[in-house]
């Protein structure tokens, strides 16, 4: 298991980083492009809908039919879609 300290937060980070330029070119712009659709709400959607996911995959990961998303999975989403976020807000 590891720490929490500097080096395992810039590892995670990085690997964050890697996972949203991955998504965002396989995906298109579609978090900004809703952002500019709907506003800030598209954002607290797609939390919402991970925050749920990630309870879900916690209370009943022996019960769940698409067995390939761990709960690690989709706190990255999560992460993402904060940074998304964060990026979507700061150009306003």
């Amino acid at each position: 298991m590891s720490k929490v300290n500097e080096t395992t937060i810039r590892e995670a980070c990085n690997r964050l980083a890697e996972i949203l330029i991955a998504k965002n070119n396989d995906y298109g712009n579609s978090v900004e492009e809703q952002f500019d659709e709907y506003g800030p709400m598209s954002i607290a959607i797609r939390l919402d809908d991970k925050l749920r996911r990630f309870k879900n995959l916690t209370i009943k990961s022996q019960d769940q039919m698409v067995s390939s998303e761990k709960p690690i999975d989709t706190l990255m989403d999560t992460a993402g879609y904060s940074i998304l976020g964060l990026i979507c807000l700061d150009k306003e």
